[in-house]
């Protein structure tokens, strides 16, 4: 009887060991994703970009930008609304130092312009109201002006699964920002 009762307990110990183990596993493999940078995943480079993980100076000195593609702009999207505020961004080193705030919707929206363009957007990713003399901290855009943007880009997504044909009337069909106030500087 004491046998069963000593094996039952260390049973129990061997379980829960066991659990432990498999539970800081998962914790941390979950907070110390690599970004593969030749074929990233949105999810794990929004997530590093919010809590301040992702790298943006390499060993080299270069900032590397993620090699996205047409197929992420959705996904990228998603996560357009949200405007926390992120600690750095590659290739945006103007961004820093012109005053303004780093907002993790709107550095999404300029690495979708980077897709949709084919080459890096503008200076940094922040976008200034048209007819901005330069790029300071005055010409930025608020929050409700990023959101507007946010729409706008999301409108020019959803318009973008039609082709265009001769009979396409909208002018702005592959311009998110035509006709609006905002401007990449």
């Amino acid at each position: 009887m004491k046998k069963k009762i000593v094996l039952k307990q260390i049973y129990i110990i061997l379980w829960s060991l066991a659990f432990i183990t498999l539970s800081n596993t998962l914790l941390t493999s979950c907070s110390e994703e690599e970004l593969d940078y030749n074929h990233p995943d949105v999810e794990v480079f929004v997530k590093q970009l919010k809590h301040g993980d992702f790298k943006v100076q390499s060993a080299d000195g270069e900032s590397p930008m993620p090699k996205f593609e047409v197929e992420d702009i959705g996904r990228l999207l998603e996560y357009a609304d949200d405007l926390s505020v992120i600690p750095s961004f590659p290739l945006a080193p103007v961004s820093y130092s012109a005053g303004g705030k780093l907002r993790l919707g709107e550095c999404l929206l300029w690495t979708i312009e980077t897709i949709r363009l084919g080459h890096i957007a503008s200076m940094g990713c922040k976008m200034v109201h048209v007819g901005a003399e330069n790029y300071e901290g005055i010409y930025f855009l608020s929050d409700e002006e990023v959101q507007d943007a946010v729409a706008r880009y999301r409108h020019w997504w959803e318009n973008r699964k039609y082709p265009r044909t001769m009979w396409t009337i909208d002018p702005c069909w592959n311009e998110p920002l035509c006709g609006s106030p905002y401007m990449w500087w």
